[in-house]
């Protein structure tokens, strides 16, 4: 596996649930990995040299890739060329996640829907753009920027402000600029895994990018979320798939670089029907933490198939259809995952600062470590989002309040957290909300 944050620590734990008792490494890995997968933490999952070589060294026979760095720097690509299967697209692919204006150019060629867009190329043209526009409005960096290159704009002001942060101060690198109108309505993350000629979509989920309560502050890489998504049937996840995954993994197909690993579609659920926000070329962050505790099926066999052209179609037309079974299967439990994040967070980090309570976290919910590290003994902070606590249970009050409890049981200086995650869940099954 490589990276190592929550949503890694997240694979690790269902891989290691697969009844093949795989060995498991980890690249660089964190404390909360380690119990899982033996750590190698002088590896950088970006390093892509270092990481074949590792692969070597370790007689690695299939690698995982979760953050999106290594995917765009041809991770997949190069260890393929050195004969060990990687799960993951391959450069090419990962342009999907690695530029907006490649995943928007895409959508309109395959008639996907999604908000209007205008790509805007420097300080000058931006803003004579948004002077003209029409409000509010979003601005996106067209590169990487680990979540938090999305501005929302209510007005020409912020909007002016905001074209500064891009082709000014160069908060995001230097990168083009993607225009896009606000769509309004409610989020809604849904992934599929994909073996190059089929996506089979994985169960949805819904995330909170602001920092604050009621979606208030700045966007960060995810405060928490929730799986399952009530207003989501599973006919309507087949249509959404069909209509999403489907036509991006037989365009890659067409252009000669087919797609393999997972195909991450950030919706928008509008008055006039979805729209995709987005794609993103591995799992995302919150949302692992709460979908794949949920999963029953073998992470190690659907990720194997995936690697081969129609791999999951054949595995699907084999014993688990012989034997009734749907080929990915989910706990019909509800998961809540709620992000501790460090002071200052998301403009800056804490690190170092002593965390207490893990122990009493893990007595009601799954702690999952994301920016954490080992100090004297002890763990401590090392990153924005330190955190993760996913609570399970036979409905969204239930596994809300356990999420909750552990939150509440974790302690370190300047710890910040939303009150809210999973209202909309609780509030629409009629229960009572979290005080």
């Amino acid at each position: 596996m490589l990276g190592g944050g929550g949503r890694e620590h997240a694979i690790v734990k269902a891989l290691a649930r697969s009844p093949q008792n795989p060995r498991l490494f980890c690249a660089p890995g964190n404390p909360g990995i380690a119990a899982d997968a033996t750590c190698l933490p002088g590896i950088d999952p970006s390093d892509v040299p270092a990481v074949v070589e590792a692969a070597l060294e370790n007689g690695i026979d299939l690698v995982a890739v979760g953050p999106e760095a290594p995917l765009v720097a041809g991770a997949v690509d190069a260890l393929t060329e050195a004969g060990i299967r990687a799960f993951g697209p391959t450069r090419e692919a990962a342009r999907l996640e690695g530029s907006k204006t490649f995943a928007k150019e895409a959508m309109r060629e395959v008639g996907i829907p999604t908000a209007s867009f205008t790509v805007l190329g420097d300080r000058d043209e931006a803003l004579d753009r948004v002077s003209r526009a029409s409000y509010p409005l979003v601005l996106k960096a067209d590169g990487l920027a680990a979540g938090k290159g999305v501005l929302i704009c209510p007005t020409e002001a912020e909007a002016g402000e905001a074209v500064e942060v891009f082709f000014t101060e160069r908060r995001f690198g230097k990168t083009e600029v993607v225009l896009e109108e606000f769509l309004d309505g409610e989020e809604l993350s849904l992934v599929a895994i994909c073996d190059g000629e089929v996506a089979i979509p994985l169960a949805p989920a819904q995330d909170y990018k602001r920092i604050g309560d009621g979606d208030t502050g700045p966007n960060t890489g995810g405060m928490g979320s929730y799986s399952p998504v009530a207003t989501v049937s599973d006919r309507d996840l087949a249509e959404l798939s069909a209509t999403v995954h489907q036509p991006i993994v037989d365009l890659m197909a067409r252009r000669g670089h087919p797609f393999h690993g997972i195909l991450y579609a950030g919706l928008m659920m509008t008055a006039s029907g979805p729209k995709v926000l987005e794609y993103n070329t591995r799992f995302g962050d919150p949302e692992t933490q709460a979908v794949l505790p949920r999963l029953r099926s073998d992470l190690v066999e659907l990720f194997t198939a995936a690697c081969q052209p129609g791999g999951l179609a054949g595995l699907a037309s084999g014993p688990a259809a012989e034997s009734g079974r749907q080929l990915i299967e989910f706990s019909p439990e509800w998961a809540v995952t709620v992000v501790l994040a460090s002071a200052g967070y998301p403009a800056s980090s804490s690190k170092g600062d002593p965390i207490e309570g893990l122990a009493a976290a893990a007595e009601t919910a799954e702690v999952i470590h994301a920016g954490t590290a080992e100090h004297e003994g002890g763990v401590v902070t090392a990153g924005g989002r330190v955190l993760n606590l996913t609570g399970l249970g036979p409905d969204a009050a239930a596994a809300r309040q356990r999420a909750y409890d552990a939150a509440e049981a974790i302690q370190f200086e300047g710890k910040q957290m939303r009150s809210d995650i999973a209202d909309r869940a609780v509030e629409r099954a009629g229960q009572d909300r979290y005080k």
